[in-house]
């Protein structure tokens, strides 16, 4: 509710900007026609996750983790933390906040470990791992839609992804290894519920993956178009099988009302100056300090006001493909300090508060200061070596 809003009130002054002349209508619908496709992904994969969740396949998965880590939870927690990655960087990074977290708070509590290393995990590699593909986070499919930008997006960002997801893992392990170096009594394996369902949603989000992989930057379609058929498919299996499933909860529409309004609002704020006072801060030049700064300040700004926002901001005054993936590296891995810097992140503090799991912003932010300027530093670092 809050999120929706937000949302309509940023809406309402973009539309306001749009009225009185600030943002001129060619503009405002040039802006449309870039994140209409972004936004069909969003609603696409948004509704495959929440029925691929009703089905039991992330409930089944966690458990299949369990069983395979023998009873270790040092184990346990790596596994999560692959599931983690290959959540984010294949169905995005609300699935993974949304999603993923209250299933590994429930695994964790099952098998007697402690919730809050799990639920760390979960959020700060929604963040730190959606740079691999463009799928994994909203602000690459953004970047992916500039003209300035080239197809070749993995090549260029696999090596800054890898070290985005290594450094807090690292940082992680660190911090937790007391809570969790036990051992547990593997759970015994739940019947699936629906079983058709569950063959259905693991197929389709089976074949989702390497769909969302290649076949924009290979085969050059668009990635709504299979997230929207796999979305089709679940959605008609589960009218069939499971019709309770299927209700407006489905739609992202607070998420899709934020995101228009926030965009409109941010271009109608470039307008007002705000551009220029980021491009001096941002600099200019892609050496390594030249890099460093821009991430610096698209890591602030994200802290300061949300990724989305800052990632508009700033793309103006990137300037050419290797100093916006530096921009992308600080609005994807930077966000780890306040709880507003990602939407992500509110999501799945709203995850956790449901679960009755209570974990303090103070030592969120804490962490987040250690974490989010190596981990910004170290991967931009990593871009230069490209």
């Amino acid at each position: 509710m809050v999120l929706a809003v937000l949302g309509g009130g940023l809406l309402v002054l973009g539309l306001v900007a749009v009225a009185t002349g600030l943002l001129p209508v060619a503009d405002a619908v040039a802006l449309g026609d870039r994140i209409a496709p972004v936004l069909g992904f969003v609603v696409a994969i948004t509704i495959v996750a929440a029925i691929a969740a009703e089905a039991g396949l992330f409930d089944r998965l966690a458990a299949l983790a369990a069983r395979l880590a023998r009873g270790r939870g040092s184990v346990l927690w790596v596994l999560v933390v692959v599931v983690a990655v290959a959540s984010t960087v294949f169905l995005s990074l609300d699935t993974t906040a949304v999603l993923l977290t209250p299933v590994v708070v429930t695994l964790a509590r099952r098998v007697g470990l402690s919730p809050i290393p799990f639920a760390m995990t979960t959020v700060w590699l929604a963040n730190t791992g959606s740079l691999l593909l463009p799928v994994s986070n909203l602000t690459n499919l953004l970047a992916e839609s500039d003209p300035s930008f080239g197809s070749a997006y993995v090549a260029r960002s696999w090596l800054p992804a890898t070290v985005a997801i290594l450094v807090p893992v690292a940082i992680l392990a660190v911090i937790s290894r007391h809570a969790l170096a036990h051992r547990y009594e593997p759970p015994a394996p739940e019947p699936i519920g629906d079983r058709p369902l569950f063959v259905v949603a693991a197929v389709v989000v089976g074949l989702l993956v390497p769909a969302l992989a290649i076949g924009d930057p290979v085969l050059h379609v668009p990635v709504w178009i299979p997230a929207t058929v796999g979305a089709l498919v679940l959605v008609v299996v589960a009218a069939v099988r499971r019709p309770r499933a299927l209700s407006l909860h489905l739609l992202p529409v607070p998420l899709v009302l934020f995101v228009c309004g926030l965009f409109l609002a941010v271009t109608a704020l470039g307008r007002l100056g705000l551009t220029e006072v980021l491009a001096a801060a941002a600099g200019t030049g892609t050496g390594p300090l030249d890099l460093l700064r821009l991430a610096g300040v698209g890591t602030v700004t994200a802290n300061l006001a949300d990724n989305l926002p800052a990632y508009l901001a700033l793309e103006p005054v990137a300037g050419n493909e290797q100093r916006l993936l530096a921009l992308l590296i600080a609005v994807n891995a930077g966000p780890l300090i306040t709880p507003w810097a990602s939407l992500a992140t509110l999501l799945w503090h709203g995850r956790l508060t449901a679960q009755d799991v209570h974990i303090s912003w103070t030592r969120f932010a804490l962490l987040g200061l250690i974490a989010a300027p190596l981990t910004v530093g170290l991967s931009t670092l990593a871009l230069t070596l490209l």
